[in-house]
């Protein structure tokens, strides 16, 4: 008899690393998050990077997807996903207890730049594993490297967060998140590029599910205040600010 109902949760989580060009870090963050114990695997997904990304996270053991060009985060994560759930469906499809039927596992989404400080991502896997929320996003300490813009594209993302959905969050672009294969087909399809972490918070929120900010010791590259890292946050503020419309928020009008 074929099996009913949904897919039973796996014990540990699958990491998805969207990364370009971060020849110089990725191979310390996919060292870091294999060791966690919480992880059962580690997609990496090379988004037309121009060095030997791939080829570093290949070799450091994780199970690498390539993007001949550039496509943006969003499209990034999608691939990740795709593939951990390929991956699912092809041991499912192995098992003799239950062919057929795939564990599906949380997702851990890890920004590639973090380098050894990937180790303390464990911290966000603990609601998710143990039932108490469908979606944790780290929070993070004051960064060692200077930089970093203004707080615009920041505090656009938080008014937007919480005029849509009464939460209030401390770092909405962050990220580093873990949720279960639920809360991400909430958010599914997700927002453009740079938006994708601001509509995941209100997505899964709208769903009824509960989001959870967990402080984390990361540290990662921080844009520069030069032309390329101004033309990033210009970029990050259109994404945000086309999510957020599509989402309902209307600033102008008055309530």
């Amino acid at each position: 008899m074929p099996a009913h109902g949904p897919a039973p949760m796996a014990a540990h989580v699958a990491a998805v690393v969207p990364c370009k060009d971060e020849a110089d870090r990725i191979s310390a963050t996919v060292a870091a998050v294999r060791a966690l114990p919480q992880v059962g695997r580690v997609v990496v997904v090379d988004d037309g990077s121009t060095d030997d990304t791939a080829e570093r996270a290949r070799a450091a053991g994780a199970d690498v997807v390539r993007h001949r060009a550039n496509l943006g985060k969003a499209a990034a994560l999608v691939t990740g996903v795709d593939r951990v759930r390929a991956l699912e469906r092809q041991e499912a499809a192995a098992r003799d207890d239950a062919p057929g039927v795939a564990r599906l596992a949380p997702l851990l989404f890890v920004d590639g730049d973090l380098a050894g400080t990937a180790a303390h991502l464990g911290v966000l896997t603990g609601p998710v594993l143990d039932g108490e929320a469908e979606m944790t996003i780290a929070t993070l300490p004051a960064q060692l490297t200077a930089g970093g813009g203004r707080g615009l594209v920041v505090r656009l993302a938080r008014r937007g967060i919480e005029a849509l959905t009464g939460f209030r969050a401390i770092q909405p672009l962050s990220g580093m998140r873990c949720l279960t294969p639920s809360a991400f087909d909430a958010a599914t399809p997700l927002a453009h590029g740079w938006g994708v972490e601001t509509a995941l918070t209100i997505d899964v929120l709208r769903a009824g599910m509960r989001v959870r900010e967990v402080p984390c010791e990361l540290q990662h590259r921080v844009s520069g205040r030069d032309w390329r890292g101004q033309l990033h946050r210009a970029e990050q503020y259109r994404d945000v600010w086309r999510a957020l419309l599509r989402r309902g928020w209307r600033p102008w009008q008055r309530a």
